[in-house]
């Protein structure tokens, strides 16, 4: 792990260990890039709306994902909407908040919103690249 990413994480709410924090735009094309490796799933999150915050803690609830399976990526959409508007146009997906991306191969391959947001439809969303990469 940089120097970078422990200084990032350090200052970022409370996340689990795994969780990389999204927060400046020339990460994107890193991120893009990396969903040829592994899936990587960006999570946009609004730190103002109950609902958001349900969300995130939906996603954390019994977090369990091994960092070698998925790479998953924390944007606080309120202090970084640039970033939130540019991966809406990269990835040609209509901007939502609380929103869950997930990409294999630099695409988006799944998408939810609002009470969508949640461990086991990630989870599900992945074992369908598991099973399309079998």
């Amino acid at each position: 792990m940089s120097f970078l990413k422990n200084v990032r994480n350090a200052l970022s709410p409370d996340l689990p260990e795994t969780w990389q924090v999204l927060d400046q735009m020339d990460q994107l094309s890193s991120i893009v890039a990396q969903s040829y490796e592994q899936p990587v799933a960006i999570f946009k999150h609004s730190v103002s709306c109950g609902i958001s915050n349900m969300a995130k803690f939906q996603l954390e609830n019994g977090w369990d994902i091994p960092e070698d399976q998925l790479a998953f990526y924390y944007l606080d959409l309120l202090s970084y909407r640039s970033v939130s508007n540019e991966i809406a146009e990269q990835l040609k997906v209509v901007h939502q908040s609380p929103q869950l991306i997930l990409l294999e191969n630099g695409e988006a391959v799944f998408h939810t919103s609002h009470h969508g947001v949640h461990l086991s439809g990630l989870k599900k969303a992945m074992e369908g690249l598991n099973q399309n990469n079998a």
